[in-house]
């Protein structure tokens, strides 16, 4: 609390003595009430205990799916700039995360959605017959949507893109070449997220194997065969500009850079999920810094000065004792202030399970999107975390 400069008047010194009397009295109640207000959020960002939950009316199996349908994975969330509803995918039914025996080319179902925020309506689906694993979402400020797939199809004729589509799901635009895994320039490797920066740049993370190598060994055997972990940079028509990164464990390097955002400086937020941290980056790739509180990153979504991560991924023998679930802080600290719990799980003792993306939308109603570690558990592959009801 700013303190108004006491001047003191031709009354006399015992006004000012009082008045000054009055100001010590009134700092020291402002010093006690914000150390009371950080108490508050003191908690342990390991586990979540002692932290606020905003958030706590779940909604398990969120959304309504069409008829004949059935849930699959997904990793991605979004909010709608325009109109603040909801943009997600499901991967046709599939219950891995690519892969497996289900995909969106073998199963050709429209796996993009947008529901309404409130009632969880399908307000659009598209995309059927473009992609094969959805793997990153995100919805540029003129309500394009934006779709990184992640794997490739067997005929080689899909996948290891990024798509570009209209509001009404016209294909716009796509980055990479169809079922080519690459790492030359403007290729991609299992590309995990995609984000729209503010001068209409788009940025591609790249690499989702990276988080399994665990040893210096195995970082060489990966870099020899051609593995990525790296950010590309495109101009807003899509020509390939610059890629940064590499696997690794050093400040600009990443072992699978799971996810990407914004923040209100027009800084780059990547997830480094292997590496259990974010690394925070200019729009040229320039490293800034880092946050370490947030456990192990599977996706980010900033709304103002505050950061929601969601930890799908600590488990008893890759991340022990980290709590799963939403971890919350202000932007410009490494510090957790509220924390949203992860569904129970018994295989992860007291860890627990919870989504790979995350959402936010303006009422602070937070969006979970299940990847294969917590679709069972959520019931479905979205989940709401209410405000209130």
């Amino acid at each position: 609390m700013a303190l108004s400069r006491v001047q003191v008047s031709i009354f006399g010194l015992g006004a000012a003595v009082l008045l000054a009397t009055q100001n010590i009295d009134t700092r020291a109640q402002a010093q006690i009430a914000a150390s009371n207000a950080e108490r508050t959020t003191t908690g342990n960002p390991i586990t979540g205990e002692g932290l606020p939950n905003p958030a706590p009316v779940v909604t398990r199996n969120w959304g309504q799916l069409p008829a004949g349908r059935k849930w699959g994975t997904t990793a991605g969330i979004d909010v709608d700039p325009i109109d603040g509803n909801i943009w997600a995918y499901e991967r046709c039914g599939a219950a891995t995360a690519g892969g497996g025996p289900v995909d969106c080319d073998n199963t050709p179902l429209d796996p993009i959605f947008k529901f309404d925020r409130k009632t969880g309506a399908v307000l659009a689906n598209f995309g059927k017959g473009v992609m094969v694993t959805p793997h990153g979402i995100a919805v540029d400020m003129q309500g394009n949507v934006w779709i990184a797939d992640f794997a490739g199809n067997k005929a080689g004729t899909k996948g290891h893109q990024v798509h570009k589509f209209s509001p009404k799901g016209e294909k716009l635009l796509s980055l990479g070449v169809a079922g080519k895994a690459g790492n030359a320039d403007g290729e991609f490797n299992q590309p995990n997220d995609v984000v729209v920066g503010p001068d209409g740049s788009i940025y591609v993370a790249d690499g989702h194997e990276a988080q399994g190598m665990i040893t210096a060994n195995a970082v060489a055997e990966g870099i020899k065969r051609g593995a990525t972990s790296r950010i590309s940079k495109f101009s807003p028509d899509g020509k390939f500009i610059k890629s940064w990164g590499g696997i690794g464990v050093r400040h600009g390097e990443f072992r699978t850079p799971h996810a990407l955002a914004f923040d209100g400086r027009g800084r780059l937020w990547v997830a480094d999920r292997g590496n259990h941290r974010i690394e925070i980056f200019d729009q040229n790739g320039t490293y800034l810094e880092s946050r370490y509180m947030f456990g192990r990153p599977s996706g980010l979504f900033i709304r103002g000065d505050t950061v929601y991560v969601i930890d799908s991924e600590s488990s008893p023998y890759n991340h022990p004792n980290w709590r799963d679930g939403v971890r919350i802080g202000p932007v410009d600290e490494d510090r957790v202030t509220g924390f949203i719990p992860p569904f129970e799980r018994d295989d992860r003792v007291y860890q627990g399970t919870a989504g790979e993306g995350v959402a936010v939308d303006a009422d602070g109603n937070v969006y979970a999107a299940e990847g294969p570690n917590s679709l069972a558990q959520a019931g479905g592959a979205f989940t709401k975390y209410s405000v209130g009801r």
